[in-house]
């Protein structure tokens, strides 16, 4: 990451900061962060700065378009342009309703409207704009997407798990439109310690139970720590994958490797 101007949305907190702080521990020049919260902005700041980069903040609500497209383009200007971009930020369905009713059939139409906006669409509007910008780095431009093995299997979130079926397919699709340009991966995390799980884990009706049955899932029997799929992330991003492109790389723990659950 030596050198590269990234910008990570959903940076606030979780996988996201743990990214941007990774990246800046690997030299990034910039990272800048947006988030929705400025509190939390603020404390990632702070982290990137530590780990001796220039940090930027930038307080985005992706799901309006307006902002993503001025989000870019403040970030190319505090950046001096754009090498990195992470599209990291994300929601699930049980973030809005409690979990008996994140179900095909109860689901409320909001619901799926705000998770696909958020998950997708603000993924769509960041890469359109930040495009134009990439293609004009000369530090090895990428474009990397938070995908989620609920998007590569059947799993009880339904807005969530098609909205991150759709960031894999937009991967490639990207990689495809960019070629020789840009490129384009993801990475599709199993369950890691971050405020987005831990408030799916409280969403369920025995929240230990769920936590188990999340951790049950990897063949490395306990919850992952942010760090472990920032590394990927940031290798993805890092010249070190130079040839890859349009690919996801599960970071989960064996999930996919047996789909089972531990007893």
């Amino acid at each position: 990451m030596q050198d590269k101007r990234v910008l990570v949305t959903g940076g606030g907190s979780g996988i996201g900061r743990a990214i941007a702080v990774e990246a800046a521990a690997q030299g990034a020049e910039t990272v800048v962060v947006a988030d929705i919260s400025a509190e939390l902005l603020a404390e990632t700041e702070a982290l990137i700065a530590a780990a001796g980069a220039k940090s930027v903040a930038l307080r985005v609500d992706v799901s309006d378009g307006a902002q993503v497209r001025q989000m870019i383009d403040d970030a190319v200007s505090a950046a001096g342009g754009l090498d990195t971009l992470v599209n990291n930020v994300g929601v699930i369905d049980t973030g809005f309703v409690p979990g008996e009713q994140a179900n095909i059939v109860d689901l409320p139409e909001d619901v799926w409207d705000a998770v696909m906006n958020i998950n997708v669409k603000s993924m769509w509007l960041a890469t359109k704009y930040a495009a134009p910008h990439l293609r004009a780095s000369d530090r090895g431009p990428s474009i990397v997407n938070a995908a989620s093995v609920s998007g590569m299997m059947g799993y009880k979130t339904p807005a969530y798990s098609v909205s991150k079926a759709a960031v894999i397919q937009l991967t490639r699709t990207t990689a495809i439109s960019l070629a020789n340009e840009v490129r384009c991966n993801s990475f599709s995390p199993g369950s890691f310690r971050t405020t987005m799980a831990q408030k799916h884990i409280d969403a369920a009706e025995d929240p230990v139970v769920q936590e188990r049955f999340m951790s049950g899932a990897h063949l490395i029997p306990r919850l992952g720590d942010p760090v472990e799929v920032a590394r990927v992330a940031c290798f993805l991003a890092s010249d070190a994958a130079s040839f890859m492109t349009g690919t996801n790389v599960p970071v989960d723990g064996g999930t996919m490797a047996w789909r089972g659950l531990r007893s």
